[in-house]
């Protein structure tokens, strides 16, 4: 085992979903979730701002099976299957608005929780059955 200590990580910058359809999902984090779309070329992804810093990628499935040359190097190869999930945060006044939103979109919540420390989330899939979670502070020591 390594002396050596870690040095800081400061946060997820990003995280990536693969998706069958990428114009579906596209549509659906823009449109429902209002994520606004940073980059992407329509065949292989999409990024969006997810916050600050963090980004959420788009991949579709299959899409990134071969090395991608970029700027100043390679990006590895990549891909994920099955329902994965991410959590979004939300300031905790917009919990009802929403949960408002969400059912006018005719998205069903699968689940609301609230947690010991005050914070609130809302549970529901997005049109690949990933579980997304709209989550409002007090939920991790840490958020």
């Amino acid at each position: 085992m390594s002396t050596i200590a870690a040095p800081p990580v400061n946060g997820v910058v990003e995280t990536a979903l693969y998706v069958d359809d990428l114009a579906r999902s596209v549509a659906f984090y823009r449109d429902v979730l209002g994520l606004r779309p940073l980059t992407g070329d329509r065949v292989r992804f999409q990024a969006f701002a997810a916050g600050s810093p963090g980004v959420l990628l788009l991949f579709r499935r299959g899409g990134t099976l071969e090395p991608t040359p970029v700027p100043g190097g390679t990006i590895p190869p990549h891909d994920g299957s099955g329902q994965n999930h991410v959590g979004l945060a939300i300031p905790a006044e917009s919990f009802d608005a929403w949960r408002s939103r969400l059912q006018a979109h005719g998205i069903a919540i699968e689940s609301e929780a609230r947690w010991e420390r005050g914070g609130r989330s809302l549970y529901f899939r997005d049109p690949d059955g990933h579980l997304l979670e709209l989550i409002t502070p007090g939920i991790w020591e840490t958020y």
